[in-house]
């Protein structure tokens, strides 16, 4: 049985940050074995660091988790203690450019939530999600 592990990817506010953070999350998970979870943890991790980096003024980050028997939880912490807006369904936002990356990770994540989270002595919140390594990757073609 595979052994529990745990990455953070400490960030600027930086929208560079999204394209580094997304491929050192494929990186991760490749090394791990964990392919088949690549495309949907991509999107989902995408959707939480972009909201990090583009909605707060602060530094982020990224934590990657991995719990035996197959649970992986992507998170994104920000230094904004304000609660991320509830997400409107993806049927309400098909032709909106903005505004879907919660209803994303509603949609695709089999668990999500929030919570404050101080760092570094900073406030801030921790916005997480979780898939099963049962997970197909097909909400990522089909949300993408």
């Amino acid at each position: 049985m595979p052994e529990p592990w745990e990455y953070v990817l400490h960030i600027p506010n930086d929208p560079r940050a999204v394209t580094v953070s997304r491929r050192t999350l494929r990186l991760i998970l490749t090394m791990h074995g964990l392919i088949t979870l690549v495309d949907t943890a991509e999107l989902l991790a995408t959707e939480l660091i972009s909201n990090a980096v583009l909605h707060t003024q602060g530094p982020a980050a990224l934590r990657v988790r991995w719990s035996p028997p197959g649970t992986l939880r992507l998170g994104a912490w920000d230094a904004d203690p304000e609660p991320p807006e509830p997400p409107t369904p993806l049927d309400d936002l098909t032709d909106t450019e903005n505004g879907r990356g919660l209803a994303l990770v509603s949609a695709c994540a089999d668990l999500w939530g929030w919570q404050p989270l101080s760092r570094n002595g900073n406030r801030g919140k921790y916005v997480w999600c979780e898939l099963a390594a049962h997970v197909a990757c097909s909400c990522a073609r089909m949300c993408a």
